[in-house]
């Protein structure tokens, strides 16, 4: 028999897929997007900023308004080289105890909102905001722990190449993400990010195979 906590997470998971079915989609970074899909009044939680700035990168290429909430030491250069329109994005670094009413306020006008809160964030906080997001159709990118969320993504390991013993250069890295969505199972794929090109895109399964091992014995 099933604990009830683990029961109560897969309800909730059906009813986000359900709920899902009826709303929008919303575009993602081409290199995620065999590993999660976006959905119009959604929230993803994701742990790095790479990941914030891939998931912005999706509306903002197609012309929509973005938004990023309490994030003073955002990489501009970064959000431009992975594909965000910084002239149809709004930055609010240092919202204070504002931080709440800023983003609700924003979720009326940017199809994405990102927010890293400034700590804990409560169900009750989270339903409300949620609501509002479901209502105007905006995605909601916390990053950092967010109750609820409809998926998570996270950097699971990572490896640099160029650097030789002293010598060298930083040129490529190679990164392990993960998703989840509710209570389902676990996605991985590999992304160069970037690859010597500056270019972010997915790892072919096969190829990817032998340098996910060793980052991970190396993690």
């Amino acid at each position: 028999m099933q604990p009830v906590a683990q029961t109560v997470e897969m309800l909730r998971a059906r009813v986000s897929r359900m709920e899902g079915a009826g709303r929008q989609p919303v575009a993602t970074h081409p290199s995620l997007a065999g590993l999660v899909r976006l959905y119009a009044g959604g929230t993803y939680q994701v742990d790095s900023a790479s990941l914030a700035l891939m998931l912005m990168a999706g509306p903002s290429r197609q012309g929509a308004w973005t938004a990023v909430v309490g994030v003073a030491d955002l990489g501009l250069e970064a959000a431009a080289a992975v594909g965000v329109d910084l002239a149809r994005t709004v930055l609010v670094p240092d919202p204070g105890p504002q931080w709440l009413e800023a983003t609700a306020a924003l979720v009326e006008s940017a199809a994405l909102v990102v927010l890293r809160p400034p700590g804990r964030v409560d169900a009750q906080t989270a339903s409300r905001l949620s609501a509002r997001l479901r209502k105007k159709g905006t995605v909601l990118v916390a990053w950092g722990s967010w109750p609820r969320c409809d998926a998570r993504l996270s950097v699971a390991a990572s490896q640099w190449t160029g650097p030789g013993r002293g010598d060298g250069r930083l040129r490529s890295r190679q990164v392990v993400v993960t998703a989840r969505r509710g209570a389902g199972s676990e996605r991985r794929g590999t992304l160069w990010l970037p690859d010597d090109d500056g270019a972010i895109r997915a790892v072919p399964a096969g190829a990817a195979a032998e340098v996910v091992e060793e980052v991970e014995a190396a993690g």
